[in-house]
């Protein structure tokens, strides 16, 4: 039955939620993703995975759950790209909240209920972002998972400020910011062609529409990421790629504030390194610094929308 006419499985007592993982060649890990959703105990939501695989075995993992579950919405997509993908889970999915994880991420049960409250308790909250933490921190996994910890509560906004700051493995937004924000920007992001920081992206065009997002600590998800050392040098470079893409294209909308902020973050970094190899150590900022001038020339080769602050891929 099509996602828009399932109005038997909503409980108008609560808001819906549509859940999204998106997937791309991890079906040893998909499986325990999606379980772990599934097992919330909130109870007016679905799943939307969008599989952009290059074989049929996380198809297979992803349906056989789905036949034992109803709440599972299966597509599959031939386009590359973790932008893309999203933007199409959140235009086939109906919840008036949208809660994303990752793939190779593990979900609490109280997962989308906490979601859900944090939007109650800050009813003008339109975005949040929640912590990112190793799944397997031992044996070295707490340094070397992509993480986001998140201290205390807090609200990026007109009246407390912005900085640049998110997760795309732990998200959630009201339908009603795509609607005013824009989706995401389908060049930035893994699989795109400028790589990363489409979760910052948003971010940022949200605060531009006067949009609250909220940092809530207590929501988590489990991050089963872990990256060798000898992988970290390659993912600073994707993820400095990005960033630097992501500041360039803001800086093209002519916007002041955010061309003072990219300034301020690339002499942090600048700095960092050069205090690291003044001391003769070798600093991983290089990496990153290397991707972001790449990032920023990968970026001049699109033309940007001023109105909807997205990149316009040139013929």
């Amino acid at each position: 039955m099509p996602l828009m006419q399932r109005s038997d499985m909503e409980n108008t007592s609560q808001p819906f939620v549509s859940a999204i993982i998106c997937t791309r060649n991890r079906p040893d890990k998909i499986g325990q993703a999606v379980v772990s959703v599934l097992a919330n105990t909130f109870p007016n939501f679905d799943l939307t995975v969008i599989d952009q695989s290059t074989s049929d075995e996380t198809e297979r993992v992803v349906r056989s759950i789905g036949e034992r579950d109803a709440r599972v919405r299966y597509h599959r997509m031939s386009k590359f790209g973790l932008s893309r993908a999203r933007n199409l889970a959140i235009a086939s999915s109906t919840g008036t909240i949208i809660a994303s994880t990752d793939d190779d991420c593990l979900v609490p049960s109280d997962w989308i209920e906490k979601i859900v409250r944090a939007f109650e308790e800050q009813r003008d909250g339109e975005l949040m972002y929640g912590q990112v933490l190793p799944a397997y921190p031992e044996n070295g996994g707490d340094a070397l998972t992509p993480s986001l910890r998140i201290n205390k509560p807090e609200r990026l906004d007109r009246a407390n400020g912005f900085r640049v700051f998110g997760m795309g493995a732990n998200f959630a937004a009201r339908r009603s910011l795509f609607e005013r924000a824009g989706m995401f920007d389908e060049a930035l992001g893994a699989g795109g062609r400028l790589k990363a920081a489409e979760d910052f992206d948003l971010a940022y065009r949200a605060y531009r529409r006067n949009a609250v997002i909220l940092l809530r600590p207590e929501v988590t998800v489990r991050h089963d990421g872990r990256r060798e050392r000898e992988e970290w040098p390659a993912l600073l470079r994707s993820y400095g790629f990005g960033d630097g893409a992501f500041y360039l294209k803001h800086v093209r909308c002519r916007d002041p504030y955010f061309a003072w902020l990219a300034a301020k973050t690339f002499t942090y970094l600048s700095a960092k390194f050069i205090a690291k190899s003044a001391l003769g150590r070798r600093p991983a900022e290089i990496h990153y610094l290397s991707g972001f001038v790449q990032g920023v020339r990968g970026g001049l080769k699109f033309g940007v929308d001023r109105a909807t602050l997205l990149y316009i891929e040139e013929n």
